[in-house]
């Protein structure tokens, strides 16, 4: 009698959406403190992963593959121009506009915000350099 190994399905989760991924790293701190190691060792992970983030098809600009760190809030009360909530209070958000687009886009964000008992603090125009993109 052979034993299955894979799950059954309950809840959101349905085994028959299983699939490999191509390279994925995890890496973490189990003492809760920020560290600028801990992103070290990501994008040292990141950058060894050669499917991934290394190159891609274009090795110019890579694959967009990248690393998923706490909210940055010293970062964020320095470089953002409105209040902030105490640390943890806030979530943020990242969205590409289409520049003639992006005041409507804005608008129907902070529609959505509200109709969900939430409020947008802010936008922040994030300084880009896409001179390397091939």
């Amino acid at each position: 009698m052979a034993i299955s190994l894979q799950p059954k399905a309950q809840g959101l989760y349905n085994p028959e959406h299983e699939h490999d991924a191509c390279g994925v790293a995890f890496v973490a701190t189990l003492t809760g403190i920020p560290s600028y190691d801990i992103v070290e060792k990501a994008i040292k992970a990141l950058t060894n992963l050669e499917h991934r983030g290394a190159s891609g098809s274009e090795p110019d600009s890579g694959d967009g593959a990248g690393i998923l760190i706490q909210v940055p809030d010293l970062f964020l009360r320095n470089n953002v121009d409105f209040d902030l909530p105490a640390a943890g209070e806030y979530a943020v958000g990242t969205a590409f506009f289409d520049q003639g687009q992006a005041p409507v886009a804005m608008a129907a964000m902070e529609e959505l915000a509200l109709a969900e008992g939430l409020s947008i603090l802010g936008w922040r125009e994030v300084p880009t350099n896409d001179s390397m993109i091939g």
